[in-house]
């Protein structure tokens, strides 16, 4: 407790005086004391107001009146105007140097308010936004010149671009989204604003960014350019290209794209964390039925096993994990993906690139001379690909793939339509994995979902009236979304004859659905009832990702098959 107060001390959050009596006043071999306690019995002391910030909520014409640079830099915040004086939170009340400076730049009367640090900083990240120091400092300086991108100034924007605090920005902005487990950064502009949001759990969420971001749009989207190695003098095509940074130990590929619109240049971010964690199978948390039948497929000898679904979906993690379980000495495993998402140790990985002339087709006939056991193509794209994977698999290889479809069935009608004989689907295809995300309930704040709408939906699909259920709320470590990660809900659909006579019958995929779910097939949305029973996800959840809402599925317990 004594090196805690030492440091409040240092920070000057106390004076030695006050440190001293409050080791008299208590009996710090009894209890552990925290900052907050420290603090609220400081705000005691000098009669001032003491606040944890968890139900303030500032006001942000107020807040636009101090600068954003002596806000941060001093960790103050303006809470609001009290009779003829302004609140603001400090941590630090012998730290007087940020309220005076306040002071003299405003001219208003301030009156110090305790509270938290910690929650005082995370309180100005979110109401000032994602690098608010670093661009209240631009324009201080006057280090940047706005550029008209309708001129061809394209010298003096890439001097702009080079500016240490647009680099600094540009970096924070990735920073973030990587600390904040975001999977893509969309940069977009607007008449009278640039905005940023992160895709986080696969949802869109805004993030808070200085109102004078506008004015630095160009010089942003030039840093992101040459970042990405793109031709900062192209504004009327789109571009793509890619960015590799280091977080820690661990290397993010970002793929960038960029698209001319009305105001300016819009760009996403794509993030791939380049993993090189081995994955069991029982990190999927699969129903026993699809555990079952995707084990026994990975003992096959041959044949082609497809995973499908969205973009975004978690396919590469599935099809990493499936080879991790037969990632042995005895099998020559070969990849060829665009981008290598997981790096496996022992199997021989292909990146694939498209300017250099290294196709998914191309890159698959190579693998093939070279003596694989296992091959894996990260989407079957186009005519050649399919063809050529089913040849594969029909000559004695096990082909992994990915297909964007909504369902398991229409894989194989997929299949057809890429000009792949019927035959040669039904001799080659041996299963089919439909997969989606689904967010996982925030444990902090769920709370019992009673809602009638959901009552009727237990009834729906066979849960006991009394099982709880949850749905989400929303707090601080959840960014106020109520989930907090991800799991995959599964369909699989493995081949039989009857399947197999539909598909060289030409018949639709509604008919292969109806012969999968006589065979033991469970939906997605069945899955996800299996998840929402488990306490995992909520109702909602599962509707907003599967089809759910148009067929409440017969049962959410496991068929047999």
């Amino acid at each position: 407790m004594s090196e805690k107060l030492d440091q409040m001390i240092a920070r000057r959050q106390l004076s030695p005086q006050d440190a001293e009596l409050w080791r008299q006043q208590h009996d710090e071999s009894v209890k552990e004391f925290s900052e907050e306690e420290i603090l609220s019995w400081l705000a005691g002391q000098y009669g001032l107001n003491y606040a944890n910030l968890e139900d303030v909520d500032p006001d942000r014409q107020l807040l636009s009146l101090f600068p954003a640079r002596v806000l941060l830099k001093h960790e103050l915040l303006p809470l609001g105007r009290e009779n003829s004086h302004v609140n603001v939170a400090t941590a630090r009340l012998f730290a007087t140097e940020g309220i005076d400076i306040l002071r003299s730049l405003t001219g208003l009367k301030l009156e110090p308010v305790l509270a938290p640090a910690e929650a005082i900083q995370r309180e100005l990240k979110r109401r000032l936004g994602v690098g608010a120091d670093t661009l209240g400092k631009l324009e201080e300086d006057g280090a940047l010149t706005v550029i008209d991108e309708a001129r061809d100034e394209d010298v003096d924007l890439d001097d702009a671009a080079q500016d240490a605090s647009i680099i600094r920005f540009v970096n924070q902005i990735l920073a973030e989204a990587i600390s904040l487990r975001a999977t893509d950064i969309h940069i977009e502009p607007f008449e009278e604003e640039l905005r940023i949001r992160y895709r986080i759990d696969g949802v869109l969420q805004e993030v808070p960014v200085p109102a004078q971001i506008k004015r630095f749009q160009p010089a942003i989207v030039s840093r992101v350019k040459i970042l990405s190695r793109l031709d900062i003098a192209e504004k009327r095509l789109p571009q793509d290209g890619r960015i590799k940074i280091s977080v820690g130990e661990h290397e993010v590929d970002v793929r960038v794209s960029l698209i001319p619109m009305i105001h300016g240049e819009a760009v996403v971010l794509r993030l791939l964390q380049q993993d090189s964690t081995k994955h069991g199978m029982s990190e999927l948390k699969m129903a026993a039925r699809e555990e079952r039948l995707l084990r026994g497929m990975l003992g096959l000898p041959h044949g082609i096993i497809l995973v499908t679904g969205p973009t975004g979906s978690g396919k590469t993690t599935t099809l990493a994990t499936a080879l991790n379980e037969i990632n042995d000495v005895e099998r020559k495993i070969i990849t060829v993906e665009d981008p290598v998402e997981y790096k496996i140790r022992g199997i021989n990985q292909i990146q694939v690139n498209e300017k250099s002339g290294l196709t998914f087709a191309r890159g698959l006939r190579a693998i093939l001379r070279h003596d694989p056991d296992v091959v894996l193509i990260g989407e079957i794209r186009d005519t050649e690909t399919a063809q050529i994977a089913v040849q594969a698999s029909l000559t004695g290889h096990l082909v992994f793939s990915t297909l964007h479809t909504n369902d398991a069935p229409s894989a194989i009608t997929r299949l057809v339509d890429m000009d792949v004989e019927p035959y040669l689907v039904a001799s080659a295809l041996e299963g089919v994995l439909a997969q989606r995300l689904v967010r996982v309930l925030c444990p902090t704040c769920r709370i019992h979902d009673d809602r009638p709408e959901t009552i009727a939906i237990k009834k729906d699909i066979g849960l006991d009236p009394g099982h709880v259920v949850w749905r989400s709320v929303g707090c601080e470590a959840c960014r106020q979304t109520g989930y907090f990660g991800r799991r995959a809900i599964f369909e699989m659909m493995a081949m039989n004859d009857e399947i197999r006579s539909l598909l060289m019958a030409s018949r639709s995929s509604g008919e292969i659905r109806t012969a999968a779910v006589r065979d033991g097939m469970r939906s997605l949305a069945e899955d996800g009832w299996r998840i929402v029973a488990e306490g995992h996800t909520t109702v909602d959840e599962v509707l907003r990702v599967t089809r759910a809402d148009k067929e409440i599925p017969a049962a959410a317990t496991e068929k047999k098959g």
